[in-house]
């Protein structure tokens, strides 16, 4: 399993988990979502949600939840939602990264697993797109802030936006420089994005 959105400013925390129905599958160009092109990812999406290569659950976290209890917990509130969407799943659960200590179920942490393990590859294409899908809504919601090419990371435009318009209600508050934007500096910050 894998999440997305961990360091976006905006949006949910949206985690995947991702079974395949038999060993040793081999898919080609399989890799980190963060490796591949937009269209690369939403092409491996189509092929491993079709039903014929794998099983895939997908949970997220809210804003308000990433709020309360802080990113981390919430990335692993996901990734327990995204195991239950699963459904009975046995086996070893592999997790992208560091041990998950929320996640309440046995697992192993596999650091770079995302660029190691194909489970774990197939989990982050997953829970990728799975968001940006997401981030394209709000973008049609909230055009401003142009979450439909930045998914709602910091970039300069988006930074630009929080400083002129000031936040919207799917914004981390509780994030830098989402907090700050109405703060002197911020155009500093922006730049070196």
């Amino acid at each position: 399993m894998d999440e997305a959105g961990r360091g976006a400013l905006a949006g949910p925390v949206v985690a995947a988990a991702y079974m395949f129905l038999w060993e040793k599958i081999e898919i080609p160009g399989l890799d980190d979502s963060k490796k591949l092109t937009r269209t690369r990812r939403e092409d491996l999406f189509q092929l491993l949600t079709n039903g014929k290569v794998g099983r895939w659950g997908v949970g997220e976290a809210s804003i308000e939840e990433i709020e309360k209890h802080n990113i981390l917990v919430a990335s692993q509130i996901a990734m327990g939602r995204a195991l239950e969407a699963l459904g009975d799943a046995e086996g070893v659960v592999l997790v992208d990264g560091l041990p998950a200590k929320h996640l309440g179920r046995e697992h192993v942490a596999v650091k770079g697993g995302d660029g190691k393990c194909p489970s774990i590859a197939a989990a982050s294409i997953v829970a990728k797109v799975s968001r940006d899908r997401t981030l394209l809504r709000f973008g049609e919601l909230y055009p401003v802030y142009g979450f439909s090419s930045n998914c709602g990371y910091g970039t300069a435009k988006h930074l630009r936006a929080l400083q002129d318009h000031g936040p919207c209600p799917i914004h981390r508050r509780s994030f830098l420089p989402v907090g700050s934007a109405t703060l002197p500096g911020l155009d500093e910050h922006a730049k070196r994005r």
